[in-house]
């Protein structure tokens, strides 16, 4: 936000404090706007403290005038996801002055973000450890009647503090009940739809016009797992005049590459998953357990071992040897260095 909007007629949900602070929330929950960390197509994110007992938290705001307004949605969403393994909790949902309130659970980068600082190279070992906790997100949203329908690095996060191995999936505007809760009837199939979600990650029915189901999400998740390990997909970087024709660039170039040109160079496992997604039936019910035992298993025959030691660990602990070092170097005392760095990162 540029400048914060005026306290008039913000009710409880939003007010400007002193010195131009915004403040967001209820007699309750009262969370004061720090500083703009991300936007999307909805609107954008700012850290946010609880004036109350000084937590950080993410703030969600969306402008009411917004012409597809989905935070509304994602926020019932959440209600129903709740308490599940990776999905962040919402701290509180409401309308202020012109805007569309969402506070959450503070998260850490995206896995694109991480895949940047690692200077777009992931090893096998974190491509596997990553697929093993991306798969069981997306059962779990699944098992609540819910397909995501914009699988991609971006919307996986990793939490922070105690949860800092944890990876979170968010953003569930674009999110459709596949289930009806009290029928288990399944949604019709239907075509001629439009592409819903990312089209680097898009499934082949997606861009076809087919309505989206499990196994949407989980042909997206291939394509990932094949970002990752490939460092992009063949179909990235198409040039065209409208999106329309991008799209459709990107549709043929996906249905023309086969699986296994696709997955070559890396593991068989790849292709079986991608393969195993891409035959399911519309309404068919995914066997989690064995796309999860495929990499597992991989991760084994690998002779790797299961301690969340990702690369951008080892890389973090690399830059911090690094300063260290330099400190040293330039005759500064390490423990005092690492002593005003923790005061500094309390005070952040």
């Amino acid at each position: 936000m540029s400048a914060a909007p005026s306290a008039a007629g913000m009710h409880s949900a939003c007010q400007s404090g002193r010195s131009g602070e915004f403040i967001v929330g209820s007699d309750k929950y009262k969370y004061r706007l720090v500083r703009k960390i991300g936007s999307g197509s909805f609107g954008d994110i700012y850290l946010g403290i609880n004036i109350h007992n000084g937590e950080e938290v993410a703030v969600k705001l969306e402008s009411e005038k917004a012409r597809h307004p989905q935070l509304l949605y994602e926020s019932k969403l959440y209600k129903i996801l709740h308490g599940g393994p990776g999905i962040p909790t919402m701290k509180w949902f409401g309308q202020g002055h012109d805007y569309n309130i969402m506070v959450m659970e503070l998260l850490g980068p995206s896995l694109e973000d991480l895949f940047n600082f690692c200077s777009r190279k992931f090893t096998m070992k974190t491509v596997l450890m990553l697929a093993d906790q991306m798969i069981a997100r997306i059962e779990y949203v699944h098992v609540k009647n819910f397909i995501h329908r914009d699988i991609k690095p971006d919307n996986f996060l990793m939490g922070i503090g105690r949860h800092c191995n944890q990876l979170f999936l968010i953003d569930f505007g674009l999110a459709k009940k596949f289930k009806d809760s009290r029928s288990k009837q399944h949604i019709q199939y239907r075509e001629d739809k439009n592409l819903t979600g990312t089209a680097r990650y898009a499934s082949i029915n997606a861009h076809l016009g087919i309505e989206q189901s499990r196994r949407d999400d989980l042909e997206s998740l291939g394509y990932v797992l094949m970002y990752f390990n490939r460092t992009s997909l063949p179909w990235q970087g198409m040039k065209a005049m409208t999106k329309k024709q991008k799209y459709e660039k990107i549709s043929e170039k996906k249905m023309s590459t086969p699986v296994e040109v696709l997955c070559k160079g890396f593991p068989a496992e790849f292709a079986m998953y991608l393969n195993y997604a891409r035959g399911l039936r519309f309404d068919e019910n995914p066997d989690y357990v064995y796309l999860r035992q495929l990499f597992r298993i991989l991760f084994r025959t690998l002779n790797h071992q299961y301690d969340f030691t990702f690369d951008w660990t080892l890389l973090k602990q690399k830059v911090t040897q690094q300063s260290a070092q330099t400190s040293v170097s330039n005759g500064v005392n390490p423990g005092t260095a690492k002593h005003s760095e923790s005061r500094s990162k309390s005070k952040r």
